[in-house]
């Protein structure tokens, strides 16, 4: 029989996902919206390769709280970028989100 930790409090999840309420943050939002086309976009400090934006046409394959896996549409390609880059993303169609209170 598994034992609860008394000091860890039991939030509620969401329907349909294992994700806690109130947990907007952006790997969750992309979690939620895993295989859903769209544009991401990225920007780098000290490169030295002349330009510091990168931008990749794809799909959220993956997200953990540092990381985002993407996968290029065209090229079958996949990137695993730092969170800490991220600028922001472009979806092609509505996105799923936390349910929302009045």
């Amino acid at each position: 029989m598994q034992q609860m930790n008394p000091s860890v409090p039991m939030q509620p999840s969401f329907p349909g996902t294992s994700l806690p309420r109130e947990e907007s943050y952006i790997e969750n939002i992309l979690r939620l919206n895993r295989g859903k086309p769209g544009v991401f976009h990225f920007s780098f400090n000290n490169t030295g390769a002349g330009t510091n934006t990168k931008s990749v046409r794809g799909v959220v394959e993956a997200a953990g709280r540092d990381h985002v896996i993407l996968r290029d549409l065209k090229s079958d390609h996949r990137y695993l970028f730092p969170m800490i880059y991220f600028d922001y993303a472009e979806f092609d169609e509505e996105l799923a989100y936390f349910p929302q209170t009045v």
